[in-house]
């Protein structure tokens, strides 16, 4: 007897559909499962014997062969427990066969009939979706994940008695459904804070154009300054997450096994902050089973390199085409994975060993051949990539004591998002976003300048010895200190306010 169930797989962040056929003849008992099945996958047989058997069904001892179609691609995971299972459940005709085709089947058995939550169920419901399936199964716990997903049934199980008592009519599922609109109110709620900063305006400010723009940063300054402070409260003035960018960002914590067991949806722009000990497969991506790095996990919200300096100089070259091409391309032997890589880069380093150069109130004790190999382990191509740098000096005492209230994150937050808006109005017929994504024939186009502003660059290039390559950099940023102004066009005190965000390009004093 001849049993068909469909079941999915993940590659990359991706789903697709793979048809797990089952065979029962008659013979020796052996139970072979064909289809490029990897350990996990293949050590299914043991627990869907059990499961069937103490869920009070007759695992038959048979000759059984699983298949899994297509078989050119490998299959991994525990997610095909539960079609294997239903698939023999339905060969020895327990099952209706008409009846189970309608629906994707996915999960992980217990030995007791228990069915366990598995990664990558939003992706999966999304395969099932497209490919006009009536609803599709999974574990009780990867209910909400999945339900995110419109215009399909999503039903979750518990158990492997109670989904066969389904499929035979004995008892109903209910179907999961998820308020989409009510996941995204506690969106704009965070714990922290800008009017928690006390001084540092001016970073304050470099945050919000950096914001606006979606330009990369790098903040320099010693410690203690509040550099990990204030990129921690980044997030919360960038623009709300769009429903299809929490879409495609809860796809990839789905993958990686990252969602809480309640949590539905990803809401808020990602902040993710690897230790500076992290390996270049952990920050871009990779093993020997390819998944996402951190760069995929900060997709559509902000990667924070802290400590900069500390990290291994090739693990920050593989920076270099995530931040280039907003996506990461594995290459296997057997396969190629590209995962999305769009995020804003923010870094914070000491300007020096022992982080004191430059500080009034400090004395800094390093040479400059100590300075020169501390600053050198970040490279010019990478360097080249972040558009705003800025010092951050320490706090004066006033400012600590200062009882003014600052500026609240929700203001800075409405202006960024009017700021962003005008962006997307302006670049509405193509690929690009924000004005960082500018290329030069978009520069050439939207960030047009009179002669004053023309002199202001041209002495900046000439003695403030600027490099040519900070040129176009400069344009970007002050074409979003104009949006954030409301203005259409570039205006000289834009080009000033620009000029002071290249500091890491003046002269010998920075590298």
């Amino acid at each position: 007897m001849l049993a068909k169930v469909l079941s999915s797989a993940v590659i990359g962040i991706d789903a697709f559909l793979v048809e797990v056929e089952v065979d029962i003849t008659s013979g020796l008992p052996t139970f072979t499962t064909v289809g490029l099945p990897e350990a996990s996958v293949k050590e299914s047989k043991e627990r869907v014997k059990s499961a069937i058997n103490n869920s009070g069904y007759r695992f038959p001892a048979d000759r059984i062969t699983v298949n899994l179609a297509p078989a050119n691609i490998k299959k991994e995971g525990t997610g095909f427990d539960l079609p294997i299972a239903l698939g023999i459940l339905t060969a020895t005709r327990i099952i209706p066969q008409q009846i189970i085709s309608k629906y994707l089947v996915l999960g992980e058995l217990s030995l007791d009939g228990r069915i366990k939550p598995v990664r990558g169920s939003l992706p999966m419901a999304l395969a099932a979706k497209h490919a006009d399936y009536t609803g599709i199964i999974v574990p009780y716990d990867n209910g909400r994940e999945a339900s995110v997903v419109e215009d399909i049934t999503v039903l979750p199980v518990k158990t492997l008695s109670q989904l066969v008592s389904f499929f035979r009519g004995f008892t109903q599922i209910k179907p999961e459904q998820t308020d989409i609109s009510a996941l995204f109110k506690d969106a704009k709620d965070f714990e922290v804070d800008f009017s928690e900063v006390k001084g540092q305006e001016h970073v304050k400010r470099s945050l919000e154009v950096a914001a606006a723009g979606g330009h990369n940063l790098i903040m320099i300054g010693p410690p203690g300054s509040g550099k990990t402070m204030l990129a921690k409260r980044l997030p919360t003035i960038l623009p709300p997450l769009t429903f299809e960018e929490a879409i495609e960002t809860t796809k990839i914590f789905s993958v990686v096994g990252m969602l809480e067991k309640d949590q539905a949806l990803i809401t808020k722009r990602p902040f993710r902050s690897p230790h500076h000990t992290i390996s270049d497969a952990g920050l871009i991506g990779g093993g020997h089973i390819p998944r996402p790095g951190e760069v995929s996990m900060a997709q559509n919200g902000v990667l924070f390199l802290d400590e900069l300096s500390e990290f291994k100089k090739h693990v920050l070259e593989v920076l270099r085409q995530p931040l280039e091409d907003t996506k990461v391309t594995i290459s296997r032997a057997a396969l190629t994975i590209t995962y999305p890589s769009s995020f804003m880069l923010v870094a914070a380093m000491n300007p020096c060993p022992c982080g004191y150069f430059s500080d009034p109130k400090h004395e800094c004790r390093c040479t400059y051949p100590q300075i020169h190999r501390f600053r050198s382990k970040i490279s010019g191509p990478l360097m080249d990539r972040i558009d705003i740098h800025v010092e951050v000096p320490a706090v004066p005492y006033k400012d600590l004591r200062g009882s003014a209230d600052a500026e609240s994150s929700k203001k800075i937050r409405a202006r960024v998002s009017a700021a962003r808006e005008r962006q997307s109005q302006r670049f509405k017929r193509t690929k690009i976003y924000s004005n960082a994504q500018m290329l030069s024939r978009h520069i050439k186009k939207h960030c047009k300048i009179d002669d004053a502003s023309c002199n202001i660059l041209e002495s900046a290039i000439d003695k403030l010895g600027l490099s040519a390559r900070a040129y176009n950099r400069i344009l970007k940023i002050a074409r979003t200190i104009a949006d954030l102004d409301g203005e259409s066009h570039i205006r000289v005190d834009h080009i000033s306010e620009a000029v002071q965000y290249r500091n890491l390009d003046r002269g010998k004093r920075f590298i």
